[in-house]
């Protein structure tokens, strides 16, 4: 039996796709030959421009993903301009960074409504897409070092990440009947926006590089075969597992 990686014909929404990992995992799976529906609150014309590059289309919708409010819109301009979905990277998240014992509300809210409530109801929507389709569909959400571990001055982050991988065993559960798979992505100390602060702290960054048996840094590429393994027919009998993709971090 041959496994196949190829995603021909196949459409995926990444959300968070302008940048960073959100872009490397757009890039990986256009190059398996997927055509990609990009989800962000700023414009994405760099993945636009490096996925047609590549000979896929591309969908490019602005949207704010803080709320749940978008979403039925996003799978509606989907469809309508491809026709189906068969992938969901729910990549789009954010980090707050504060003493727990100083933390606000409103930096738990708004971490936990894009972390883990969209995602949710974002897969929600591609599910209920896949069911009306009735050939399946891939949804990879993407978790966290702090998804096993509690980290510091992340409340917040730590909390949702957590969460990503209990619904994404949840989903899963439910939803492998139709063929569905959930499953999760936890990249490691990757060098984006959200670790700036990290890798600007001389100390701190000698700290991670320090623990990391790869000694080195991650990078979007790093997340390109992983995920087009769960997106393919490769990853079919796989569900519920969340992939740590973190250069040995755990295994330290």
């Amino acid at each position: 039996m041959s496994l196949s990686f190829d995603l021909s014909g196949k459409v995926a929404i990444v959300t968070g796709a302008s940048t960073g990992l959100g872009q490397g995992m757009a890039l990986g799976l256009a190059a398996a030959g997927a055509d990609i529906v990009g989800v962000d609150y700023v414009e994405s014309q760099e993945t636009a421009a490096l996925v047609e590059k590549s000979g896929r289309k591309y969908l490019e919708i602005k949207a704010d993903l803080m709320s749940i409010e978008p979403i039925d819109g996003i799978i509606e301009k989907a469809v309508n301009k491809f026709g189906r979905i068969d992938i969901l990277v729910n990549n789009a998240g954010i980090i707050r960074r504060e003493d727990s014992i100083n933390f606000t509300e409103k930096d738990w809210d708004d971490v936990m409504n894009i972390n883990v409530k969209t995602v949710f109801f974002m897969s929600q929507a591609a599910a209920r897409q896949f069911i009306k389709q009735k050939q399946g569909g891939k949804i990879i959400n993407i978790a966290s070092m702090l998804s096993f571990q509690g980290g510091i001055r992340v409340p917040s982050y730590t909390a949702s990440k957590s969460g990503v991988m209990g619904i994404t065993r949840l989903m899963a559960n439910e939803w492998a009947k139709y063929n569905i798979n959930v499953n999760a992505l936890a990249p490691g100390y990757m060098a984006t926006n959200n670790t700036a602060p990290l890798r600007a702290d001389k100390e701190r960054s000698a700290e991670i590089l320090g623990r990391i048996p790869a000694g080195r840094w991650g990078l979007p590429e790093d997340l390109q075969g992983p995920v087009v393994f769960l997106a393919s027919p490769a990853s079919d009998y796989i569900q519920g597992y969340t992939i740590a993709v973190d250069g040995g971090w755990l295994a330290r």
